[in-house]
């Protein structure tokens, strides 16, 4: 079994919008044998983006997980692969996808370099401590430039990038690589589609630079190997391939080096080599340290092994709707065995779920399996109430896995049916959709009574209106994108309060006395501090204070918006014997937070975003301007051959549609990327306009 688990390669694909992930992934179902006919975003036929969002947009919007296999050197492995979005709306997606990836390729376009969107992927796999891999792709690109891409890897992203390909020619020349570890010229064939390709010398006016890059390369490794480092001055010529494969795996998995290839995937050039790295650098689950985990019954932390005999143990990390088979619950078994129609334990909601079939997707298409077991990835169907982040498990062996964090929504919408007996419909569509994606929630405003919808983008909550109406048939009417304000308050403040209530019988009695606090804005949540002495609240209560508190910050004094951080330290109170109830004393701390948030000063937050902007020279000053009347503070401007880029922080609430200004003042011919950044307090003349006009109003 471990000589099949060592086969296994699962990894992800991940990249700036546009810098031809899907592309690549098409190309690799072609090469391995799962399509007969390549697929094209362009043309909206890719096999990986199946949604019809995703075909009309030509983007990737969910992580399509699917498993191919690829011969090398006479052996079989097996690669699954989740393709995930470059949209920063879509971060979600692959935050969950690095949570359970054991190893991921990294996409660079040859001509935009490293991308902001480039930038938050690498981040987030170092988070993850995800080896990779990189693949300067669409060389032949005019302004193609792999070296420039090389530099910009280990400036911009901190990295150790070897290179361990180069590209033969460029632009409309390029027609292959040069292997700097064989040292041979690898050229593809146009007329089957880059099927097979000719191995050949390198080129005459390739060999000083091959010889360059090949030493560059040896001296890279040698830093972490002290025989290479022996031969390399002793000996360079007795070095062998094996010993640089050998070294390469090695140092990838260690994250230590990032091996880098180029290619052309829409021209059909580089695709196999780069299958080839995968399974000769990237780890298998063999190679990855066991699971850490905590056993919810002794509080203890425990591990797994990745070993298909140990107790069974595995981690959802995506849930999706299928029209025919209902839920698809995507996990990444950790150890053990799992066969269909047995039952595993949800340590999140300690209930049993059966698993009714086992599915090893390809796309959106699927193949029944009786059995899967440690190391791989499969989608289950049957799961009634599971989320994504639920740790699955042997129910006599329970552990609870690391949790996925997910962002905050940053922007809301208030959505209503277009008839009344749409209602349920509305209600129960938002209800699945919420469920397969944790950063859109759905809330009633109390206010109001409108339902809101919250997500990470204007994109994101686009497509999510467009699949209420084209998979939910569900028409509904929407306002305009509102920002996700936060309120917090500005200093300390000590109040006392007593909540009293006499009726015919038992009645309720709660006295506390609290201070809050306000803390640091890049803190979440509430902390919560209990100073009570001798019993005064008996220890039963108190988690009953905390819940209170937590529930009254949803909705803050000053202008009803959630307050994002507090700090509440409980300091003393009193109970009564009879009268006294954990009921009480929540109803007691929601009044009490009410009743001291009116005697401090508050303010309003909101989101601010970091953004780039990618402009041809001659709009630099329209752009520049244009952010100036949106309260942006521009903290860099780059050069870079004929286009300047604009690194700036801006309120979110300054962005609605800046896609279309954009284009009116550039010609179209400007791009940007935003994420979100951080929580900052809003101008005393905006807050007024805030609070003034309103918070949500439907178009």
């Amino acid at each position: 079994m471990s000589e099949i688990l060592s086969n296994i390669r699962n990894i992800g694909i991940m990249a700036h919008i546009d810098a031809g992930k899907t592309t690549t992934t098409e190309r690799i179902l072609f090469y391995t044998g799962k399509n007969y006919k390549i697929g094209e975003v362009d043309e909206g036929t890719a096999t990986m983006d199946w949604m019809v969002q995703e075909q009309e947009r030509g983007i990737t919007i969910t992580s399509a997980a699917t498993t191919v296999f690829w011969k090398h050197q006479k052996t079989d492995y097996k690669i699954n692969i989740i393709d995930t979005p470059g949209h920063v709306d879509f971060t979600v997606e692959v935050e969950r996808s690095l949570r359970i990836l054991d190893g991921a390729v990294a996409i660079f376009c040859a001509v935009g370099g490293v991308e902001p969107q480039s930038e938050t992927v690498w981040r987030q796999a170092n988070k993850y401590d995800v080896p990779r891999i990189c693949y300067v792709n669409k060389m032949d690109r005019q302004g193609a430039d792999f070296y420039g891409v090389l530099k910009q890897i280990k400036e911009k992203l901190h990295a150790n990038p070897v290179a361990i390909n180069l590209p033969i020619g460029v632009e409309d020349s390029f027609s292959g690589i040069v292997d700097l570890i064989e040292m041979k010229a690898y050229v593809w064939n146009e007329e089957d589609q880059g099927a097979t390709y000719e191995v050949y010398d390198i080129p005459e006016d390739m060999q000083s630079d091959a010889e360059e890059y090949r030493n560059a390369m040896i001296e890279a490794l040698a830093e972490f190997d002290d025989n290479l480092m022996e031969k390399y001055f002793d000996d360079p010529d007795s070095i062998t391939a094996d010993e640089l494969y050998a070294l390469i795996r090695q140092t990838t998995i260690d994250k230590k080096i990032q091996p880098v290839l180029c290619g052309s995937s829409f021209k059909n050039k580089g695709v196999q080599k780069l299958l080839d790295a995968v399974v000769m650098y990237l780890p298998s689950p063999l190679d990855m340290p066991a699971i850490h985990g905590v056993n919810p019954k002794t509080d203890k932390e425990e591990t797994r092994e990745v070993d298909p005999n140990a107790p069974f143990s595995a981690l959802a990390f995506k849930i999706a709707t299928d029209p025919y088979v209902g839920k698809l619950t995507f996990i990444k078994v950790y150890s053990g065995t799992l066969a269909t129609g047995t039952t595993v334990w949800n340590v999140n909601t300690n209930k049993r779920e059966r698993v009714a079939k086992i599915l090893q997707m390809h796309s959106n298409k699927q193949q029944p399996l009786e059995t899967v077991s440690a190391g791989n990835i499969v989608a289950l169907v049957g799961m009634k109430e599971i989320h994504t982040g639920d740790s699955l498990c042997d129910e006599k062996h329970p552990i609870s896995l690391e949790n996925i964090e997910f962002p905050e929504p940053v922007i809301h919408v208030a959505v209503e049916p277009k008839t009344k007996d749409d209602e349920d419909k509305l209600m129960n569509a938002l209800a699945r959709l919420a469920e397969e994606d944790p950063t859109f929630t759905v809330k009633v405003d109390p206010d109001s009574g409108q339902t809101l919808i919250s997500g990470m983008g204007e994109l994101h909550l686009d497509i999510l209106l467009d699949r209420l109406k084209r998979e939910f048939s569900v028409d509904c009417n929407h306002g305009k994108p509102r920002v996700a304000y936060k309120e917090a308050i500005l200093s300390p403040v000590r109040h006392r309060e007593v909540y009293k209530k006499q009726t015919g019988g038992k009645g309720s009695f709660a006295e506390i006395e609290f201070e809050l606090s306000p803390l640091p804005l890049e803190t979440r949540g509430l902390q919560f501090v209990s100073e009570v002495k001798g019993g005064n609240i008996p220890k039963d209560f108190i988690p009953a204070v905390e819940k209170g508190f937590k529930q009254a910050m949803m909705n803050g004094v000053f202008a009803g918006y959630p307050l994002e951080n507090l700090k509440v330290t409980l300091l003393d109170g009193s109970f009564h014997s009879v009268d006294s109830d954990a009921l009480s004393f929540e109803i007691c701390a929601k009044i009490g937070f009410r009743e001291a948030c009116r005697k401090v000063q508050s303010v309003i937050l909101e989101p601010i975003m970091k953004m780039e902007v990618v402009t041809p020279d001659e709009y630099i000053g329209n752009v520049t301007s244009d952010l100036n009347r949106k309260r942006a503070v521009v903290e860099q401007v780059e050069a870079k051959i004929g286009l300047q880029v604009i690194k700036a922080q801006v309120p979110l609430a300054e962005m609605f549609g800046y896609v279309t200004s954009l284009r009116s003042i550039t010609s179209g011919r400007a791009t940007f990327s935003m994420e979100f950044l951080k929580y900052a307090e809003v101008p005393a003349d905006i807050q007024d306009y805030i609070l003034n006009v309103g918070r949500y109003s439907l178009l």
